[in-house]
């Protein structure tokens, strides 16, 4: 047995050496364009899928995610931060999407699988996947409200045309930050966030102050951008 261990343990020292040395040759290719082999890609799969599951096991979608509000206010958002990488109805394949690694989705497509999609959608657009691209907007100030609002729309965008999806990003109040004046599934008001470059809230008088908003006009492929 104690030579059995000492086997083992041999193999080990000598596994981690391996893969140090490896690691320090600088022979791991980490090129975008370079894909990983089909057992290092079903490896960081894996782990990716079991992880957001755990992470989402107790999460639940707010009662009214399916309002038509909810749906306008979250066009405005994806048209600003996710159209590139994501795309739209009528929307073809971008300069982004084609070099990022792993390909990100294209969310104007009916979702593979329906299992907890929308407490996944949420948990992915605020915490972000390492290594991915895919950021974490929380990060940048997206409450958690206005994070709803985006699952809402993506839930409802593979249902719409392309002049649908232009219409609904052009009723939408564009680029905002804040929260929602109205509660939440949990009974908790959502915060509203001061505008940009203040660093104290403002004085209010009884009313709550609209969340900061910044219109953002719908991205042209044309417009300015040559090869």
């Amino acid at each position: 047995m104690k030579r059995f261990l000492m086997g083992v343990l041999a193999t080990l020292v000598v596994g981690a050496g391996a893969g140090a040395l490896f690691v320090y040759s600088g022979l791991f290719d980490v090129s975008a364009d370079t894909p990983h082999s089909p057992l290092v890609y079903r490896v960081i799969e894996t782990a990716r899928e079991n992880s957001i599951e755990r992470s989402i096991r107790n999460s639940l979608a707010p009662a009214n995610l399916s309002d038509t509000e909810r749906v306008r206010r979250g066009a405005g958002n994806y048209a600003a931060m996710c159209v590139e990488c994501h795309l739209a109805p009528g929307k073809a394949n971008s300069e982004i999407r084609k070099g990022l690694y792993p390909e990100p989705p294209d969310l104007s497509q009916p979702a593979k699988t329906q299992a907890d999609v929308a407490a996944r959608q949420f948990w992915i657009i605020k915490h972000g996947i390492k290594a991915s691209g895919m950021p974490a907007w929380s990060k940048g100030g997206i409450e958690d409200d206005a994070i709803w609002d985006m699952v809402a729309f993506i839930q409802k965008m593979p249902t719409l045309t392309a002049d649908q999806y232009a219409a609904l990003v052009e009723s939408s109040d564009g680029h905002s930050h804040g929260g929602v004046a109205e509660d939440n599934h949990h009974g908790e008001a959502a915060v509203q966030e001061a505008p940009h470059g203040h660093d104290a809230p403002a004085q209010t008088t009884g009313k709550q102050a609209a969340p900061a908003v910044v219109k953002k006009k719908a991205h042209d492929p044309n417009d300015g951008h040559a090869h």
